[in-house]
């Protein structure tokens, strides 16, 4: 009588490396690199979008912007979202701080406008603006893609200095992060 272990079958192996697969997926989506993509110093990407503040829509154009003072670009990956709903209340109620250090706020995500029409009242608090970057080619400029999608945005934010350069750069998916991240590279440069 043999006491040997038979061999796994085929649809067990399949099972077996799928759960790996998927595990290790899940894992890169759950712990992403500490900081952001594009790298301080490097020059920020022009754009244009439509966006909207306090539900009203208007063409967002970074240069303009950037003539201003210096800009707070932060992507999000879907509004009224409970970690993208948490990040805009933060950033509403910060604002008066960004304006005292004379910069721009401006989130960006895949929603269509109508959807930040009411994201832009409701969770942003009419304080900030909301764009839409439907065709991703934003978030794909700044490396803010969540990976494999084209639609939805990595929790990413940048500084950019009044002349087009990354100032500070953070990615993390803990929405309570990029408020204190950014107002703190802000306070240094002014």
């Amino acid at each position: 009588m043999s006491s040997a272990i038979p061999a796994p079958t085929w649809p067990t192996l399949a099972r077996r490396l799928s759960a790996v697969v998927v595990t290790a997926f899940l894992g890169a989506l759950a712990a992403p690199p500490a900081l952001a993509e594009l790298k301080v110093g490097d020059a920020a990407p022009a754009f244009e979008a439509d966006a909207t503040l306090a539900g009203e829509p208007f063409r967002f154009v970074l240069a303009d912007a950037l003539r201003k003072g210096p800009v707070v670009l932060y992507f999000y990956p879907k509004a009224f979202t409970k970690g993208c709903t948490i990040e805009a209340n933060r950033f509403a109620e910060a604002a008066p701080h960004y304006a005292d250090l004379g910069a721009t706020v401006i989130g960006i995500s895949g929603d269509d406008i109508e959807t930040l029409n009411r994201f832009s009242v409701t969770e942003c608090r009419s304080r900030f603006a909301v764009a839409s970057d439907r065709g991703g080619s934003i978030m794909k400029a700044y490396d803010a893609r969540m990976p494999f999608s084209d639609t939805y945005a990595k929790r990413v934010s940048y500084v950019i200095s009044p002349q087009g350069r990354i100032l500070h750069a953070i990615t993390s998916m803990g929405p309570e992060e990029h408020v204190p991240s950014t107002l703190e590279a802000l306070e240094r440069w002014a």
